[in-house]
């Protein structure tokens, strides 16, 4: 009887059921992969990085597929050409050579200032014809070309000719022109062979041509009977430009990336998975053998890579000039894995201490399955870490090593020695050396 007065009896309670699905588990267990995939789904970084390797990857694969372009073909008429829009040329009569003008002895003569230097004919890639007015008090003449200004600081830059007669009057320029536009200085001589301080200028912009013949020599066109005077040809694509050899900059690229990511993914696979079993080994095995093994790993880190890249090289019979890929691939293989054996010994010697190592040791388990079953997959955090920062490190150590020669060699495209070709024209042409620098740095960056 309650406090009220009421009584209860047994038909007063009834069990509760509870319902099947709340027995249930809510979440499922995931494996060690699933959680971790699931975890990366949650990083946009991540997921951002993990999608420019693929593309990287496909650039590297597929690219040479679609874009079927021979990465050592030079074009000498494109030669450090910029990215752009394809190009195109107009067909004009063969090249007739030109007598040039000269003056009387008593031409009128005039200041430097008024020599009127201009265009003797249209200015085109065939050649370039410039006259002047005769210079008072002048011997001779120098001409000059510059892709720039010269006025700021008088830079007059590549002297073409030089003229010793006083009454010539005109020269003719068809050293590498290109369709650009082109600084000309004249510079007036005196009887002491010195320079004037003034100087005339004259700025020209080169149109691009070239005859039927030429054309078809280049395997632009098929036929030179096809076209007439005053056609457009169309110029081979190269979307990224060329560099200073007018090899196309894009199939190089492609190609180089091949090279660059072999050695970038291969070599630390190779050196990681070493320091893994390594340091594995010397982590469970423990006292003496632990310490004679370490030790051996600190010798490794004190030997010099450069020396043993150079003993290497020379083993192999790699001589100057050529690709050391193969010394290369070795030489980071078995200097490099010491720092992950130390990672992978110190999360071993913690890991044989837990509860979990203990049972399986007393259930029977062996050291390999101890070591492969229990240690390794629980040390894969610090590995896929490593594996991470070594990646980069190694696409910079053979970026250095081909940029200062010890790499890959030309023709063999990289991108760090293609870093190495571009530095030299980075201030007249810098994409020889931006897009290279740009994918590495990307790369490192992913």
């Amino acid at each position: 009887m309650s406090a009220a007065g009421v009584e209860f009896g047994a038909a007063a309670f009834e069990p509760v059921v509870a319902a099947a699905a709340r027995q249930q588990i809510s979440r499922p267990s995931l494996s060690y992969w699933q959680d971790a995939w699931r975890r990366l789904k949650r990083n946009p970084r991540a997921l951002t990085s993990l999608g420019i390797v693929a593309a990287l990857l496909a650039f590297t694969v597929a690219g040479p597929w679609v874009w079927r372009i021979d990465p050592a073909s030079q074009d000498v008429t494109q030669i450090s050409q910029s990215p752009g829009l394809p190009a195109t040329m107009t067909v004009v009569a063969p090249y007739v050579s030109w007598e040039g003008v000269t003056v009387a002895d008593d031409a009128a003569r005039m200041d430097i200032a008024a020599a009127d230097l201009r265009l003797a004919a249209p200015a085109t890639t065939q050649a370039v014809r410039l006259v002047w007015n005769p210079v008072a008090g002048a011997t001779g003449y120098r001409v000059y070309r510059n892709v720039f200004d010269p006025s700021p600081d008088r830079a007059l830059g590549l002297p073409l000719v030089e003229i010793d007669d006083p009454n010539r009057v005109s020269v003719e320029d068809r050293f590498d022109l290109r369709a650009t536009r082109y600084w000309y200085s004249l510079a007036a001589i005196d009887a002491q062979g010195t320079e004037l301080d003034e100087y005339a200028v004259l700025v020209v912009d080169v149109a691009g041509v070239t005859s039927a013949a030429d054309a078809a020599y280049a395997g632009w066109i098929a036929d030179p009977a096809a076209v007439e005077i005053g056609d457009e040809i169309a110029l081979p694509y190269h979307p990224l430009g060329t560099d200073y050899l007018g090899r196309d900059m894009l199939a190089r690229l492609m190609h180089g990336a091949r090279v660059s990511l072999f050695i970038g993914i291969v070599a630390p696979l190779l050196f990681v998975l070493t320091g893994i079993l390594y340091g594995s080994a010397a982590g469970f095995a423990g006292g003496r053998i632990d310490q004679f093994l370490m030790r051996f790993a600190d010798f490794v880190v004190a030997l010099p890579f450069l020396i043993f890249m150079i003993i290497f090289r020379i083993a192999f019979g790699i001589g100057p000039g050529e690709s050391g890929v193969v010394p290369m691939l070795i030489a980071l293989v078995v200097l490099m894995w010491p720092a992950t054996a130390r990672l992978v010994r110190g999360q071993v010697l913690q890991i044989r201490q837990e509860g979990y190592v203990a049972a399986a040791q007393l259930l029977g388990a062996g050291a390999p399955y101890l070591v492969f079953r229990h240690m390794i997959p629980n040390t894969m955090g610090v590995i896929l870490v490593t594996l991470t920062f070594e990646i980069p490190k190694v696409i910079f150590i053979e970026a250095f090593l081909s940029f200062i020669g010890m790499g890959v060699a030309p023709p063999t495209p990289s991108w760090g020695s293609m870093a190495n070709e571009g530095i030299k024209t980075m201030l007249v042409h810098p994409h020889e050396l931006l897009f290279p620098a740009i994918l590495i740095s990307l790369t490192v960056l992913a």
